[in-house]
């Protein structure tokens, strides 16, 4: 069992920052390649970024390529999103999962955390 906890969301101006962290305790959390999801009511939970369990490889969706950055510090079992120049429809809950791939795809991923909500005002 892997258990994430999610951290650092919060209220921001539009073009503003945030960084959100992901911390993994747990039977070898330092092995698994990590991604990041939101979800906003009423719409599928989609793909932010992920990262390989080494860190050597990351993934991006379109709509926050270039703005956001994902990493990972495996000392501290950590995986970090850093948000810069946030917009409106950056605001939903975020989730950070744990799976075998850094996968894209929702249902490849074995452990979730609980989300933490970031929300842009404009």
């Amino acid at each position: 069992q892997v258990q994430l906890v999610e951290s650092g969301g919060g209220l921001v101006q539009a073009g503003g920052s945030l960084r959100l962290s992901c911390v993994a305790s747990g039977r070898s959390s330092s092995n698994y390649a990590m991604g990041w999801f939101r979800q906003t009511p009423g719409v599928d939970r989609e793909f932010v970024a992920s990262i390989s369990w080494t860190g050597s490889m990351t993934y991006y969706a379109g709509s926050v390529e270039g703005r956001f950055t994902v990493s990972r510090d495996t000392s501290k079992n950590t995986v970090y999103l850093q948000m810069n120049a946030l917009i409106p429809e950056d605001t939903a809950v975020y989730y950070c999962a744990a799976g075998v791939h850094p996968s894209q795809n929702r249902g490849s991923y074995d452990y979730w955390g609980l989300g933490t909500q970031v929300t842009v005002s404009s």
